[in-house]
């Protein structure tokens, strides 16, 4: 039996563990993936305090050496199931069952996706939500871009400095970026601003991604297409009763959820600003309100 059980070892997670850990609780922390989440997938951060434009999976080596150096337990194991509403809550993963007497919900989200007929099955094939997973793919080749926000200008960037050309089809008229990184995506002779453009289908040849066609009548030849336009909450796992109508925990002040003992931090509760400072503070505060 675990003090507190935290599913999820984003930088939320980790630091919920952390705190955890320093309030000498039994914890386990719980994630399916690569420990660093999102962190993994992020080329270079500039904007956290203290780090100086370091690399997102750099980020997440050393908040795993973290947790190990602290001797925080964890396992990576995809949990199948949670119960709840009992005294005694239930992780089930699809190797085991571990109970504890508190739940922190830290999953994080997942990149959302165009609907378009062919998108998943061209998934790797051609389509990708990760630059640094998959940019060497598109070495000196020509690629498109679609997003207006952070994410997609920042990939857009690291891209440039591996790609021959890149389309950044913007679905607006405007960024919903940082003005930093827009001055840079207009200085940049790699990058093709197109704006107000949504993408209408994709053309594939022998099970790859060969062009794009724009809703503006433009055709596109590209090998590849990252996609940037939003993320929503990892809570498939969730029982329904916590969720809101667009799949976030619901949380009061102090980060509870409606059932008692299960808290939630991170990307999975809605708030203003989805930030890795945010998150850090989500996972400091649902410990300090155990207390």
């Amino acid at each position: 039996m675990y003090d507190i059980i935290i599913i999820g070892m984003g930088i939320s997670g980790i630091t919920a563990g952390i705190y955890a850990k320093r309030s000498n609780k039994k914890v386990l922390l719980i994630d399916r993936g690569m420990p660093g989440g999102l962190l993994n997938n992020i080329d270079i951060i500039s904007n956290y305090p203290g780090l100086i434009d370091i690399k997102g999976p750099d980020f997440a080596e050393i908040l795993l050496k973290q947790v190990k150096s602290m001797n925080i337990p964890f396992v990576l194991e995809e949990v199948a199931k949670l119960d709840l509403n009992g005294k005694e809550k239930k992780v089930i993963t699809k190797k085991h069952e571990y109970l504890a007497k508190k739940v922190i919900l830290a999953m994080g989200r997942k990149p959302k996706f165009l609907g378009l007929d062919n998108e998943q099955k061209l998934l790797g094939h051609g389509i990708s939500t990760c630059a640094m997973c998959d940019a060497l793919f598109y070495k000196d080749k020509d690629i498109a871009v679609v997003g207006t926000g952070n994410s997609a200008l920042q990939e857009s960037l690291y891209l440039a400095n591996i790609v021959n050309k890149i389309y950044l089809i913007n679905r607006r008229d405007g960024f919903r970026g940082e003005d930093m990184l827009v001055d840079q995506i207009k200085n940049n002779a790699k990058i093709e601003i197109i704006y107000n453009a949504n993408i209408k289908s994709l053309q594939e040849q022998d099970g790859r991604l060969a062009s794009i066609d724009l809703d503006n009548g433009t055709k596109l030849n590209v090998s590849g297409l990252f996609i940037y336009i939003g993320y929503y909450p990892a809570t498939s796992i969730v029982p329904k009763e916590l969720l809101d109508d667009d799949g976030y925990v619901i949380v009061n002040e102090k980060l509870e959820t409606p059932i008692k003992n299960v808290y939630a931090i991170g990307d999975v509760i809605k708030k203003d600003i989805y930030q890795l400072v945010t998150a850090t503070s989500d996972g400091a505060r649902v410990i300090y309100n155990m207390k």
